[in-house]
C-alpha cells in the first residue's frame, strides 16, 4: 500500500491515536489500542508493514531493549526488603501454581509438552506496568494489598529474568546437567558484573553528567545500548543485557530521573512493538486459536485470582486485601511477549504460541482494567457471599483496640501537627494509618497507633471510633473517607468527623455521607497567607523568620516525643 517508511510510520501512528481516543473512553490501556492499531495495519486489512518489515523489526526490538532496561532499572530489592517474606511467597507460589495448571490445560488441548510449557510459563506473569498505572491512577499504591501486589510484581520480575538466562543458557546443549552447569556459571559471572559496575563504575560516571538532565539522558542511553551490545559479544542475549543495564543504574540516586527520562522514548518503541505483534495475529486458524485463547483467559481471570486469594489468606490478611491483590493481578504481561520471542528466537516453540498469547493478553488486560478499577464495589457486592464463611478472623491490625476520645486517620503530612496539638492538650488519642513505618515511628513514641486501611469494612468493625468525640482524617480519598463515614453514622451520630479534600468534585458527597466539616489544604493555605499579608510586615525579616519556624517544625516532626495520654 504504502512503500516509503516515513510514511508507513506515519500512517500506523495515526490509526494507533484514533484507536487509543476509543480506548480511553473505554477506560482501557493504551496498550490495547496498539495492538487492535496492529491488527489494522497488518496484512488481515492495509497491510502497511508489507515494504518495511527489516526497519519495523529493528525498532521494535530497540523497543524490546528499552523495556527490559526499565524494568531492570526499578527491580527495587529494598521493596521486596521491607514487605518481609509475603510478596515473595506469594510470587512463587502464583507461578508455580499458575504455570503447573496452565500446562495441564493445555496438555488436554492437544499441546505438546515444551509448548504447553512455554505458553503456560508466558501467562504466568502479570503487566507491571498497568497495574502500577492503574493502582496510581486510584492511589492504592501504599495501601496494604496495594504494596504487597507491587513486591509481588517484582518478585514475578526477577522470576522472568531468571527463567530467560535459563532457556538461552541451556539452548545450546541437550545435557541438562552441563546446561544447568553453564546457567549457575552465568548467574555468577552477571551478578559479580553487576556488583562491580554498580559500586564502582556507575557511581564514577553518573556523578560527572547529572549536573544536566539532558547528558544525564544521552548517558542513559548509551549505557542502556553498550552494555546490551557489550553482553551480547560476551555470549549474552541482548535482553538480558538491557536488564543488566538497568539493574546497574538501579541503585543510583538518580534512578527515578532516569526512568523519567527514559519511559518516554521506551513508549514510542513500544508502540512499534506492539503494532508488530498485532499484526502477526492471523485469522486462519480463528477458531483454534480463540477457543484455547478464551479459555486461557478465563483461567487467567478466574483462577489466577482464587491461586492468589488462597495464599494471601494463608498468610492472615483480611478478605478484602487478599480479594483485592488477587483481582489487580488477573491479566497477562508484556514481559510474557518478551519471553515468547526469545523461545521463538531460540527455536523452542513455532510462532503459534504468540498468537494464542496476543488473544490472551487483549481479554485479559480489557477485563482486568475494569476489574481493577471497580474492585472495591465488586467485592462489596461479593460481602454477603464472603459473610456465608462467618465472620473474618484474619487482620492486618492490633486486637482489643481501647476507646479513645480522638483519632486521627493518616499521620503523614498533615497528621503529625494534629497529634502534636492533642499531645500538648494531653488529650488521649490513637492514630490509624497503612504505612507500616508510620505505625512503627509512632509506637516508638509511645502513640497509640493501629496498622489498616479505613476502606475495609471489617477492619473499621475491629475499631471502637463510633465511642470517639472527634475523628479527624487526613487522607485525600474521597471514596476511602465516604466509607468510613457512611459507616460510623451507621453506629452512632454522636462523633463530630473533621475529613481532608484535595478538590472540591466530591465536597458535597462527603457532607451528604455525614462529614461535619471537610478541610481543603489549598483554601487554608490561602487563608494563611492572606493573614500573613495582613498582620506581618512585608519585609525580609518577616520571611526570614517564618523560614526558621517552618524548618524548625519539620525537625519537630521527626523527633516529636509525643504521648497520648
Amino acid at each position: 500500500m504504502v512503500d516509503n517508511i516515513f510514511l508507513q510510520i506515519s500512517v500506523i501512528l495515526g490509526i494507533t491515536v484514533s484507536i487509543a481516543f476509543v480506548m480511553r473512553l473505554l477506560r482501557q490501556p493504551l496498550i490495547v489500542a496498539y495492538i487492535i492499531a496492529g491488527l489494522v495495519a497488518g496484512p488481515m486489512f492495509l497491510n502497511i508493514l508489507e515494504h518495511g518489515g527489516q526497519t519495523f523489526d529493528a525498532l521494535a526490538e530497540f523497543g524490546v531493549v528499552l523495556l527490559l532496561f526499565v524494568v531492570g532499572l526499578n527491580l527495587n530489592i529494598g521493596h521486596i526488603k521491607k514487605i518481609g517474606r509475603v510478596s515473595v511467597i506469594t510470587g512463587v507460589v502464583q507461578v508455580v501454581f499458575t504455570a503447573s495448571i496452565g500446562t495441564l490445560l493445555l496438555i488436554m488441548m492437544d499441546f505438546s509438552f515444551v509448548s504447553a510449557v512455554y505458553l503456560a510459563i508466558a501467562i504466568t506473569f502479570s503487566s507491571t506496568i498497568i497495574i502500577v498505572k492503574l493502582l496510581n491512577d486510584k492511589k492504592d499504591t501504599e495501601t496494604v494489598y496495594g504494596r504487597h501486589t507491587i513486591g509481588l510484581m517484582i518478585v514475578q520480575d526477577i522470576i522472568a529474568v531468571l527463567i530467560m538466562v535459563f532457556m538461552t543458557s541451556t539452548v545450546a546443549t541437550d545435557n541438562v546437567g552441563i546446561g544447568m552447569a553453564g546457567l549457575v556459571a552465568k548467574f555468577l559471572i552477571l551478578f559479580g558484573f553487576v556488583i562491580i559496575v554498580a559500586r564502582f563504575v556507575v557511581p564514577f560516571f553518573i556523578q560527572k553528567v547529572a549536573h544536566s538532565g539532558e547528558f544525564l539522558f544521552i548517558f542513559t542511553i548509551t549505557w542502556c545500548f553498550g552494555m546490551a551490545s557489550l553482553l551480547y559479544w560476551l555470549g549474552f542475549p541482548l535482553e538480558i543485557g538491557a536488564i543488566v543495564a538497568g539493574i546497574t543504574l538501579g541503585s543510583s540516586p538518580f534512578q527515578s530521573e532516569i526512568a523519567s527520562r527514559v519511559k518516554p522514548l521506551r513508549d514510542f518503541f513500544i508502540i512499534i512493538f506492539f503494532v508488530i505483534l498485532g499484526s502477526e495475529l492471523s485469522l486462519s486458524n480463528a477458531s483454534e486459536l480463540w477457543g484455547v485463547g478464551i479459555i486461557l483467559s478465563l483461567f487467567i481471570l478466574i483462577g489466577n485470582p482464587f491461586i492468589l486469594y488462597l495464599t494471601f489468606r494463608m498468610l492472615k490478611f483480611t478478605r478484602r486485601n487478599s480479594f483485592l491483590a488477587g483481582v489487580t493481578a488477573a491479566q497477562v504481561s508484556e514481559f510474557g511477549f518478551v519471553l515468547l520471542i526469545v523461545a521463538y528466537g531460540v527455536g523452542r516453540i513455532n510462532g503459534l504460541e504468540l498468537e494464542i498469547f496476543t488473544i490472551v493478553a487483549l481479554i485479559t488486560i480489557i477485563v482486568s482494567s475494569y476489574v481493577i478499577t471497580y474492585g472495591e464495589k465488586i467485592y462489596k457486592q461479593l460481602l454477603p457471599f464472603f459473610n456465608l464463611f462467618g465472620k473474618d478472623k484474619s487482620s492486618q491490625y492490633e486486637e482489643d483496640v481501647e476507646p479513645h476520645k480522638v483519632w486521627v486517620i493518616g499521620y503523614h503530612r498533615i497528621g503529625w501537627k494534629v497529634c502534636e496539638a492533642l499531645a500538648e492538650k494531653k488529650i488521649k488519642f490513637a492514630v490509624i494509618d497503612y504505612n507500616p513505618d508510620a505505625i512503627s515511628r509512632l509506637k516508638h513514641r509511645g502513640i497509640p497507633a493501629f496498622f489498616g486501611d479505613v476502606a475495609d469494612v471489617e477492619f473499621l468493625d475491629s475499631m471502637p471510633l463510633e465511642k470517639a468525640k472527634l475523628i479527624i482524617s487526613t487522607i485525600p480519598e474521597a471514596d476511602d473517607q465516604k466509607t468510613m463515614i457512611k459507616h460510623i453514622r451507621g453506629l452512632s451520630k454522636k462523633p463530630v468527623i473533621v475529613c481532608n479534600l484535595y478538590h472540591n468534585i466530591y465536597l458535597d458527597d462527603l457532607y451528604e455521607a455525614g462529614a461535619d466539616y471537610v478541610m481543603m489544604p489549598h483554601l487554608l493555605g490561602g487563608q494563611w497567607i492572606a493573614e500573613i499579608l495582613k498582620d506581618h510586615p512585608w519585609t525580609k525579616l518577616t520571611f526570614k523568620n517564618l523560614k526558621k519556624e517552618q524548618k524548625d517544625e519539620m525537625k519537630l516532626r521527626f523527633t516529636m516525643g509525643a504521648h497520648g495520654s
